[in-house]
């Protein structure tokens, strides 16, 4: 049976009343997930990161490989975006997998915290021997089970995002949406800056602890408020994917494996996954150095050096909304992601030069224009992705993209601690050391150019209707 003779009757009127266009309200709504997830990025990343190095002397290459554990799980973005094209939960293909996943990761990031304080006092108490490599070994694995959490919310709400918007509407949302996450990673350092600020200086471990734990509390529970009110109700009302995929309603549904037949039909595929693994690596190599940067080199209290988020996340969020209204519908996403790229590569430049100056005014200056550049970056790339999907196949799309993003997160994490820790043994100079975490990216961000430069968004969606119709087809035969 030919694939253009496939009936009509999937386009039911709940699937045709379900056209309503995206309003700007709700895309603001949606953004509270985003905003929920750059919040616990900053208990991650930023919080723990900083009282493992500093508080607790545990060494920089081991704080960064168990934080970026939540990253190496990341082929579970590619079969839990599968499962949401394929099986709904709860009643709705995205819906149910984001709420699942909220509760999930907010209740591994709790344990972690616990896991830490046991490693901190095995650490102390008998040094670095088998206990100790223990809490270590555990550690890594609940920060696993957190990444799988994120991966079993954040795929589905990203294909959630396909499945309401239109080619010409995904810049704005993405905008939007991913300006809501840095308005999370500026609330959660402005927060995490206040409740914290008691603990500046030297305090007992048990103060520490209090604090850390009950910030883990708090926050935690007012992102999972954030990821209900986010997505309640918007599947249902604006979700375009049973109109737009003609296998939604079959019994036979896409298996995992013919949507990895699918994924891998193009060339394109594979060169816009390298180029997100390469950017994504440059854009957040000084994700695991910046705030001991800060401390190390700039002479700053804990409570600054948290606040030095809020600064890059200022920068991002004008960078991401700028863009998506104003640059992209006006040169395109290509050519954004371009004069972003050059504009990160210059910005790590500028970083290192500031911390030459050891004036921490020009260091926050440089670091806000390299959140406006990562900005830009992000929206460009963001909306590009978004573009390379197939409706049958949204999630697992979703889902691969997501993978190559999470893959150069964790490999960024681990190897901006180990090129600290490298920079440190050759050079025996701090600031030579961080400025060879900073200059590293930079470079690749002229690789990251290249491989842009071979990207065909044409030839993607060509191919990825053409293996659809055979898949199809056969499963017919």
């Amino acid at each position: 049976m030919p694939i253009d003779r496939l009936p009509d009757s999937t386009l039911t009127d709940s699937t045709t009343a379900a056209q309503k266009r995206i309003d700007l309200a709700t895309m603001f709504r949606l953004g509270l997930f985003q905003m929920g997830l750059g919040m616990m990025s900053i208990l991650t990343l930023g919080v723990l990161n900083r009282v493992m190095i500093k508080e607790l002397a545990i060494p920089a290459t081991v704080v960064a490989g168990t934080l970026a554990m939540h990253q190496f799980v990341a082929p579970a973005r590619v079969w839990f975006g599968q499962m949401s094209d394929a099986k709904p939960l709860f009643g709705h293909h995205r819906t149910g997998y984001v709420w699942m996943g909220g509760l999930l990761f907010v209740i591994s990031a709790f344990l972690a915290v616990q896991v830490m304080w046991r490693l901190g006092a095995s650490l102390d108490a008998v040094g670095w021997t088998t206990p100790t490599y223990g809490w270590v070994g555990l550690l890594g694995l609940v920060f696993a089970v957190y990444g799988i959490a994120i991966c079993s919310s954040s795929t589905p709400f990203a294909a959630l995002l396909v499945d309401v918007s239109d080619e010409e509407d995904r810049s704005k949302l993405v905008g939007v949406v991913w300006s809501m996450l840095m308005v999370g990673i500026i609330i959660g350092a402005i927060v995490s800056s206040g409740l914290l600020k008691q603990i500046d200086g030297d305090v007992p471990r048990e103060v520490l602890q209090a604090s850390i734990n009950g910030l883990f509390v708090k926050v935690p529970a007012v992102v999972l408020l954030l990821v209900g009110i986010a997505t309640f109700g918007v599947e249902k009302k604006y979700s375009r994917y049973g109109a737009r995929s003609i296998a939604v309603n079959r019994e036979d549904k896409i298996t995992l494996g013919s949507a990895l037949r699918i994924l891998t039909a193009s060339r394109q595929t594979g060169l816009f996954f390298t180029f997100l693994l390469v950017m994504t690596i440059c854009l957040f190599m000084q994700d695991a150095v910046l705030e001991p940067y800060g401390g190390e080199i700039f002479k700053m209290p804990i409570s600054e050096s948290t606040r030095l988020n809020a600064i890059y996340g200022t920068g991002v969020l004008i960078g991401l909304s700028a863009t998506g209204f104003l640059i992209v519908p006006r040169i395109g996403k290509q050519n954004t992601i371009r004069l972003g790229c050059l504009s990160v590569a210059a910005c790590f430049g500028l970083i290192i030069l500031s911390g030459f100056t050891g004036n921490p005014i020009v260091f926050k200056s440089a670091l806000m224009c390299f959140g406006l550049a990562s900005g830009i970056t992000t929206t460009g790339a963001l909306s590009l992705m978004l573009d390379l999907t197939a409706a049958e196949t949204a999630g697992t799309f979703i889902g691969a993209w997501g993978l190559s993003q999470a893959m150069a997160r964790g490999f960024a994490t681990v190897s901006g601690g180990a090129i600290l820790d490298f920079g440190r043994t050759l050079f025996g100079v701090p600031m030579l050391a961080y400025g060879l975490v900073f200059a590293v990216p930079a470079v690749g961000m002229i690789f990251a150019l290249y491989l842009l430069s071979l990207v065909d968004v044409a030839e993607f969606q060509d191919n990825a209707k053409s293996a659809i119709a055979t898949i199809l087809e056969n499963e017919l035969d």
